[in-house]
């Protein structure tokens, strides 16, 4: 009888016990029953893999605040060498690192690292295969140190390790799909924290039961509310999310499989989050039923990792089809980078969809005076990419102006770049609107934005829709590879003078052995911690 594909927790059913058996049975030995991805979806997990940890190198090497903090506080807990039961060492390093931490500790100090230039992975919640999953909760491929760590403290190979990302990825891009975590002010985090403590706990070892607690500890004692990216300007607190959620849900878990027992059946439970926002926004939740029922893939292609986009360069991704707008404009039109000062022109427009309008539009975010403002701010990346084309077309005409030469990358948001005067002379120039219900239904299936252009004789240039931007998923014409492999030696070579070397160990993790997994982060990032 042919295997089943994947796995339905119904809303009359208890998800959270349901979400620990699927775990536990994905990780497993058991061929019958264990996860097998197709080899497609390997091979652009273990792509997202490299691309978040080049992020994580990057911000490492240039001394970023909360990786730094979150770094020396992992260092004061430090593990002793050996392990016990079925891990064989008692801790794990950080990125750049030999020294074992607590793996909690080193969890949040990778995944903030990986988070902060907000740069790695992006799911935006959308099935093609299920009209009923599109609830459009954005995603981020922050958490893939979780499976790294339970490998390390297994002694487990490197396709044990990218099996748990799969199955990472898998579980938080279904919840993004079904619960709109950001329409009642939830931080989007909330679904990784949940997928880490499953992933986790079925990686280590847990039971099912366990498993179920740890999930409950998680939603009941630690919902990131999206105050954290709400304000003038944004904190630590904004990219270091993902970070703390991580912690605690590995937190929750190891607790778990120390006897604590936290709340069952989370999912359905009235006072847990799902149910309490539904009620609270006037769409009742009948008694007994979660809010959704959740599909989870365990064999063959259709694995959620497959819908999520790469981002570019350093940027919001709500921003790029904009971005992608400005480089067809200024491949059509080269004329408008004639004057380098931008004399050429008079006026941008760009319009877009809810919730980029909301999120990047935001008015604040027109005068943006920190990275993490910066690179949410609509004005600012469209703005900064045309001072780099206007720049370049100075100093090689007619070169092309692409997204390799473009790329926004860590120097671009530096605080003299944060306030060029030629980038806020454009700004001044800028507007940008909500596209209203056109734009609105075409998201979350595509990036729905146009940009025209009028320059100062009047002329309009107009984009026309661009609904798959280069990363986009759907997106059949870019060369990603090719300005993926841009991305990664421009960032890797941030941390080393000999980039191919850290690309290269962090390359095809599936194939890495149980000795290349263990030394998997034991390279150096400028400067080492002290040993």
């Amino acid at each position: 009888m042919p295997r089943e594909t994947s796995v339905t927790l119904a809303p009359d059913t208890n998800q959270a016990l349901g979400l620990g058996r699927f775990a536990v049975e994905f990780m497993s030995e058991d061929k019958g029953a264990r996860g097998e991805p197709d080899a497609m979806v390997l091979e652009r997990t273990s792509l997202f893999f490299l691309d978040a940890c080049l992020c994580g190198v990057s911000a490492i090497a240039l001394g970023t605040n909360a990786p730094t903090v979150l770094r020396e506080e992992a260092l004061r807990y430090r593990t002793a060498p050996g392990g016990f039961g079925t891990m064989v060492r008692t801790g794990v390093p950080m990125l750049g690192s030999r020294v074992d931490v607590a793996v909690e500790k080193a969890v949040a100090a990778n995944v903030a690292a990986v988070r902060e230039w907000d740069s790695n992975g992006t799911n935006f919640g959308y099935s093609e295969k299920r009209e009923g999953h599109r609830a459009g909760e954005f995603g981020h491929n922050d958490f893939y140190a979780v499976p790294v760590a339970a490998a390390q403290l297994r002694g487990r190979d490197g396709s044990y390790a990218l099996r748990g990302m799969v199955l990472l990825d898998e579980v938080r891009g279904r919840l993004a799909e079904v619960f709109s975590l950001k329409s009642y002010k939830i931080d989007h985090v909330l679904h990784g924290a949940i997928a880490s403590a499953a992933v986790f706990g079925a990686m280590m070892g847990a039971t099912p039961e366990q498993i179920e607690s740890a999930i409950g500890m998680v939603v009941a004692h630690a919902v990131p509310f999206r105050a954290i990216r709400h304000g003038h300007q944004l904190s630590d607190s904004k990219g270091a999310s993902a970070a703390i959620s991580t912690e605690f849900a590995v937190l929750c878990m190891k607790r778990s499989m120390a006897g604590f027992v936290g709340p069952r059946d989370i999912f359905r439970n009235p006072e847990a989050a799902f149910c309490l926002m539904k009620r609270y926004a006037g769409e009742p939740v009948e008694a007994g039923r979660s809010p959704f029922d959740l599909v989870l893939s365990r064999t063959g292609g259709d694995f959620t990792v497959m819908g999520m986009h790469f981002k570019l360069g350093l940027y919001e991704h709500q921003s790029a089809g904009a971005l992608q707008g400005l480089i067809d404009l200024l491949e059509t039109h080269p004329g408008l980078l004639e004057d380098a000062g931008g004399g050429r022109i008079a006026r941008i427009v760009v319009r877009a969809y809810e919730p980029a309008f909301g999120i990047i539009g935001d008015p604040h975010k027109r005068d943006p005076h920190t990275r993490q403002s910066a690179d949410h701010s609509m004005l600012y990346l469209v703005c900064t990419m045309l001072r780099k084309a206007l720049a370049l077309a100075a100093e090689a005409p007619g070169k092309k102006a692409g997204w390799r030469e473009l790329m926004l990358l860590p120097e671009d948001f530096t605080q003299e770049a944060i306030h060029d005067p030629l980038t806020r002379s454009l700004m001044e120039r800028m507007t940008f609107e909500h596209g209203g219900a056109e734009y609105d239904a075409k998201y979350p299936d595509g990036i729905p934005t146009s940009m025209v252009i009028t320059d100062r004789d009047g002329n309009e240039r107009d984009s026309g829709l661009v609904m798959y931007p280069a990363g986009h998923a759907r997106n059949t014409t870019a060369d990603l590879y090719g300005i993926l492999g841009t991305k990664f030696v421009r960032l890797a070579s941030l941390a080393s003078d000999e980039p191919d070397g850290i690309i290269g160990r962090l390359s095809d993790v599936g194939s890495k052995s149980v000795r290349q997994m263990a030394g998997l982060y034991d390279f150096r990032i400028g400067r080492r911690e002290s040993e």
